[in-house]
């Protein structure tokens, strides 16, 4: 059997898993093994954390949503003796309201525009 030289492959894989540990502390970044192994764990991570960013983000969205209308439903509840909160200025009621009308709006765009908007997310609100 003929003999098989893989020296390039070999340091073709070397040279890429290294350059994925580049920033790693220590001997992470420039030996082999360890690096192989941090790239690996950072890559699982990566992956993992980047789902939890997302659930982490929506969440935040929600809650800025839900702040933002119960502030409406205060304002326009100070007059009225009636201290409940109208089911429309919660969230659930407002994510109800938001699916008949078949608003095409998702909770990242209203989160920010009841941030940096707040008059016409309130127009935006009571037009639903």
């Amino acid at each position: 059997m003929t003999r098989v030289k893989r020296g390039f492959v070999a340091r073709k894989r070397r040279k890429r898993v290294l350059k994925l540990a580049k920033g790693f502390r220590g001997s992470h970044s420039v030996l082999f093994r360890t690096a192989q192994q941090r790239t690996m764990r950072a890559l699982s991570l990566s992956y993992t954390d980047g789902r939890q960013f997302k659930r982490a983000m929506r969440r935040l969205w929600i809650r800025r949503l839900n702040s933002a209308l119960r502030n409406i439903g205060i304002q326009n509840t100070a007059t009225n003796t009636n201290s409940k909160i109208p089911v429309v200025f919660r969230y659930s009621g407002f994510i109800n309201n938001l699916k008949k009308a078949k608003s095409l709006l998702n909770r990242k765009v209203l989160s920010q525009l009841a941030i940096l908007d707040p008059t016409s997310f309130q127009n935006f609100v009571k037009g639903l």
